[in-house]
C-alpha cells in the first residue's frame, strides 16, 4: 500500500512557476550595468511569469528619498513613483518592512489618495513586498491584478521569493556600475600617465586603432606575462626608442 502523500498539483505548479522566473530574472540581468534598465526588464518578465498578475511595478527610495519607480505599463507608472503618491501599497511595504496585500482595492480604505486612482486604471488587487539592495537603495516591487480576489497564498509567496531574489541581483547590478566607474577613471589615469600614454601612442601607431583599444592590448600582455602594466608599457617604450643598428 502507498502510504506516500502526493503533493497539490497548485502547489507543483505555482513552485514550479516561481523557479521559471527566478531563472529568467537571473539570465536578463546577470550582465545589466544600468540599474534603471535592470528595473525596467525586472517588470517586464515579473508581469509575464507571474500568472494572474496583469501588471508590475517598483517602487524605490535612495538615501531614504522617494526616487521614482518603474512600471510594465506606463499608464500605470504614476502608482509605483512615491513622489507622484507618498502613500500607496509600495510605500506602505517599506515603512513596515513586510509585504502587504489587499485582494479587492474596491473594499480597500487604505491609501485613500492612491486608491480610486488605481481602480480607475483597472487594478482589482495588489500586493507589495519590501526589499534592501544596498545601503544606500531599498524598494518594493509591486504586483498587480487586473481583477478582485484573485490574488492567493501562492503569490504572496512568489512575491517573497521574488523580492528577495530581485534584492540580490539589483545589487550586484549597482555593483558592476560602480566597478565601470572606477575602471573608466582607472582608464582615463592610464592615459594620462606619462610611460603609458607613450606606449599606446607606439600601439594606436602601429595598429592603427582607438586609445581605449591600444590599452586593452597593454592590459592583455600584462596578463599574459604577469606583470604590471606599467612595465609593459616601459618595456614598450624602450624597445621602440632603442637606435637601429645600422
Amino acid at each position: 500500500m502507498n502510504l506516500e502523500t502526493p503533493q497539490p498539483v497548485v502547489a507543483t505548479v505555482g513552485a514550479l512557476e516561481t523557479a521559471a522566473l527566478l531563472r529568467e530574472l537571473t539570465a536578463g540581468l546577470i550582465a545589466v550595468t544600468d540599474f534603471d534598465e535592470a528595473l525596467t526588464a525586472l517588470v517586464r518578465i515579473s508581469r509575464d511569469a507571474v500568472a494572474g498578475v496583469s501588471w508590475c511595478g517598483f517602487t524605490v527610495l535612495r538615501a531614504g528619498q522617494p526616487a521614482g519607480g518603474a512600471a510594465s505599463d506606463p499608464r500605470l507608472a504614476g502608482l509605483d513613483d512615491p513622489r507622484h503618491d507618498p502613500d500607496s501599497p509600495g510605500m506602505d511595504a517599506i515603512r513596515r518592512r513586510e509585504m502587504v496585500l489587499s485582494e479587492n482595492l474596491g473594499r480597500e480604505r487604505r491609501w485613500p489618495d492612491w486608491t480610486p486612482r488605481a481602480v480607475d486604471l483597472g487594478v482589482g488587487g495588489v500586493i507589495s513586498a519590501p526589499l534592501d539592495v544596498d545601503d544606500h537603495v531599498i524598494g518594493a516591487i509591486n504586483l498587480y491584478a487586473g481583477t478582485s480576489d484573485v490574488l492567493t497564498t501562492q503569490h504572496q509567496l512568489t512575491a517573497m521569493l521574488l523580492a528577495e531574489h530581485a534584492g540580490l541581483l539589483l545589487a550586484a547590478v549597482r555593483d558592476r556600475a560602480r566597478q565601470l566607474k572606477l575602471a573608466g577613471e582607472w582608464d582615463a589615469a592610464l592615459l594620462h600617465d606619462g610611460v603609458v600614454a607613450q606606449a599606446i601612442g607606439v600601439i594606436m601607431t602601429q595598429r592603427g586603432c582607438l586609445a581605449e583599444e591600444a590599452l586593452d592590448v597593454l592590459r592583455s600582455a600584462a596578463s599574459s606575462l604577469d606583470i604590471p602594466l606599467r612595465e609593459v608599457a616601459e618595456r614598450l617604450v624602450r624597445t621602440v626608442s632603442r637606435p637601429r643598428e645600422s
